[in-house]
């Protein structure tokens, strides 16, 4: 099925930084290599542009070491963007260099001006906006965005990301309309009732957080029973090395902003 949550036409991503060594992680279990983020980072950006899409790439900023985590920072809808509140203190002026570029693609611009949220823990399906509570997302951010969204006709659901969880899209990715890939510690709680889950292969939960980019599915290198049950479910899946962006939480997701600009771009 195709609708506005997995056909896009534009993507905006971001080098990374040198300083990435001083990123924000979860569990230290070592610092990027900064050259093969960079070869990562350049085949990530070469998959959305196979898949069809204008992507603009932007310099990266060394105050920033998570700079290159673009999808924290806003939300792309049709109707406009929306400009995140990071919860991670060093990350907020990440989402106000984020809104600049904005402009280029949107007419329709709004911030996020209380509580904290990231774009990381915000799911959009074609029914609903899906907002995981997590230690970067808050209820006052949550209900934000239901303000900010609330005249563009969308219905945003709160939910809660796993405490062990950095994001709630660490442990989930939208497919189609209907379809969603997920760890089970996520789906068992029951979230995405009335949605086909795809449950990834145990042990192999960072493959979870995977993109739709119009007619594929972007996912993480090295999870190999998750990517064969995606490809059994009937989606063309592309393959990118990830080793470096997931030692500082990184996916698939968190590297771009994936749109459909609301004025000529």
């Amino acid at each position: 099925m195709s609708s506005f949550a997995t056909h896009f036409t534009h993507a905006i991503s971001r080098k990374p930084a040198q300083s990435i060594t001083e990123g924000l992680r979860a569990e230290d279990v070592g610092n990027p290599d900064y050259d093969l983020f960079v070869q990562h980072h350049d085949a990530y950006v070469m998959a959305l542009e196979n898949a069809g899409a204008r992507v603009t790439v932007l310099e990266a900023l060394e105050e920033f070491p998570d700079c290159v985590f673009v999808e924290d920072t806003a939300l792309c809808l049709p109707e406009g963007a929306i400009v995140m509140r990071p919860g991670a203190p060093s990350r907020l002026g990440e989402a106000a260099a984020m809104a600049p570029n904005l402009k280029t693609f949107f007419d329709d611009i709004r911030v996020i001006e209380q509580g904290h949220i990231e774009g990381g823990d915000i799911l959009v399906t074609a029914k609903e906006i899906l907002v995981g509570k997590s230690a970067r997302s808050d209820n006052a951010g949550i209900e934000a965005l239901r303000q900010v969204v609330s005249d563009w006709g969308y219905q945003v659901r709160a939910l809660q990301t796993p405490p062990e969880v950095l994001h709630f899209k660490t442990d989930c990715g939208l497919l189609d309309d209907t379809t969603i890939l997920s760890t089970h510690r996520l789906a068992a709680s029951g979230c995405f009732e009335g949605y086909k889950i795809i449950e990834t292969a145990a042990g192999e939960e960072a493959a979870a957080n995977a993109i739709r980019f119009n007619d594929v599915v972007i996912m993480p290198k090295g999870f190999d029973e998750t990517a064969n049950r995606v490809r059994q479910a009937g989606f063309d899946v592309v393959e990118i090395p990830n080793t470096e962006a997931a030692k500082v939480d990184g996916g698939m997701s968190c590297l771009s902003l994936r749109l459909n600009p609301s004025k000529s771009a």
